[in-house]
């Protein structure tokens, strides 16, 4: 299979190691040192004792350079697919599609739904609905990103927790192609099978990056600490229970109980969150998708969400604040 992975960051970068190990031929979306890198040394990716280094790839910061891929792993934030949504559909041979890996409501959450929501367009991460007219939804299929990983040098991914990306087909079907995507995935060591329901799985994951990103982002504090203290862990279950009555007025289910998502993210451990990551990092935060999103559908639902609405305007204003001062905020140790 032809795979090209559109932002070789902690996650795709994992799985554009493992992938590769495989045999699928494999193609990378990267840029600065980080492209530099690989383009010099490879991919390199760190599980355990265990050490990859894919040199057999093809590298570049030039999406037009990249055609005819069965498959294109959207490993993007969020808030950057719209530059480049163009860009997308021309690297897909006849049957190709693009696997969503972003957290948060996707721009393609409505599309293809089959409630009285559907074609709605998701402004907070579509304000002009230019990826939704972009993207064909019949080439999209969505994946929930599982793992933690971090960027421990340019070209050098380093893997944290978790091997599961269950994907699905945005009309619930249980496709040829899905399923030929989940084999792959399977093959390159990964955990993954077919979800007939892709969007109770967003709001799964979501649950817990909507409270655990921004509190940790704005705490300084991994995934323990803030789940064994105690104001926290209630701030955490009170933004759950919120985004928890929109998802259902919504059509969507969860199949684990909030004490539980909750305890599973303590159970990960010292890991420090992808948001405070990119804070540490100088980079622009993805608050839009995980959380501006939620308030967005509050109002589309008639929820209120006032925790979720306090924490949005702090993290927001802590990234306008580390992006006009051009600094990155990093704790360290006296």
């Amino acid at each position: 299979m032809k795979v090209c992975v559109v932002g070789a960051g902690a996650i795709g970068g994992m799985m554009a190691a493992r992938l590769g190990q495989a045999g699928h031929e494999l193609s990378l979306i990267a840029r600065g040192a980080h492209l530099d890198a690989i383009l010099n040394h490879g991919l390199k990716y760190i599980e355990g004792e265990e050490e990859i280094v894919v040199k057999d790839l093809v590298a570049t910061a030039d999406m037009d350079e990249i055609r005819d891929q069965d498959l294109v792993l959207l490993g993007v934030k969020a808030h950057q697919i719209a530059p480049i949504a163009d860009k997308l559909m021309p690297m897909l041979s006849a049957d190709g599609v693009i696997v969503t890996l972003q957290n948060g409501i996707p721009w393609w959450y409505f599309q293809k739904l089959d409630n009285a929501y559907r074609d709605t367009v998701v402004e907070t991460v579509d304000p002009d609905g230019r990826i939704a007219a972009t993207i064909d939804p019949d080439r999209v299929i969505g994946c929930i990103a599982y793992p933690a990983a971090t960027i421990d040098a340019p070209g050098v991914i380093r893997h944290i927790e978790g091997h599961r990306y269950p994907v699905g087909e945005l009309d619930g079907s249980e496709s040829e192609r899905v399923r030929a995507i989940c084999d792959a995935f399977v093959g390159a060591g990964f955990k993954s099978f077919v979800l007939p329901d892709i969007r109770s799985e967003i709001w799964l994951k979501l649950w817990g990056n909507l409270s655990f990103n921004p509190i940790s982002a704005l705490t300084h504090s991994t995934l323990v600490d803030i789940c064994r203290f105690a104001p926290t862990r209630a701030l955490v279950a009170e933004m759950m229970t919120e985004a928890q009555q929109i998802a259902e007025k919504l059509g969507a289910s969860f199949r684990v109980s909030l004490d539980k998502r909750i305890a599973g993210a303590e159970s990960v451990g010292k890991h420090k969150t992808s948001m405070l990551q990119d804070l540490e990092a100088g980079k622009a935060l993805e608050i839009d998708g995980m959380l501006g999103v939620v308030v967005e559908l509050g109002r589309l639902t008639e929820t209120p969400t006032p925790a979720i609405d306090a924490v949005f305007a702090l993290v927001s204003l802590l990234n306008k604040t580390a992006e006009e001062e051009g600094i990155r905020i990093r704790g360290e140790k006296l």
